[in-house]
């Protein structure tokens, strides 16, 4: 069975869980910052190796001391799912360990 598009109120609770993540369009994001590029760098690895897990996979964008992350689910003709929240939370517990602000 397909995962369903979270509601509006889904969506703004979900949100309120997410602190820094915000609603752009039909994606969740957030652009984390770093002391350097290396730590910015090693936190995409993170990431992959998460979504990987997951089966279930982000748009990143690296710049030289930031990270921009943001999904949804394509395969529902790209809304946001309880999927791309949960791969959020799950980027949030490993950000600090990269000294993401």
């Amino acid at each position: 069975m397909p995962p369903e598009p979270l509601t509006d109120q889904e969506l703004q609770d979900a949100l309120a869980g997410l602190p820094g993540w915000t609603l752009e369009g039909d994606r969740i994001a957030r652009t984390y910052s770093f002391g350097g590029h290396l730590p910015a760098a090693a936190m995409v690895i993170h990431v992959a190796a998460i979504q990987e897990e997951l089966g279930h996979h982000s748009d990143l964008e690296l710049g030289y001391n930031k990270l921009t992350v943001s999904v949804n689910t394509h395969s529902i003709g790209g809304r946001v799912t309880a999927l791309d929240t949960g791969l959020a939370r799950r980027i949030e517990d490993i950000a600090p360990g990269h000294g993401a602000r």
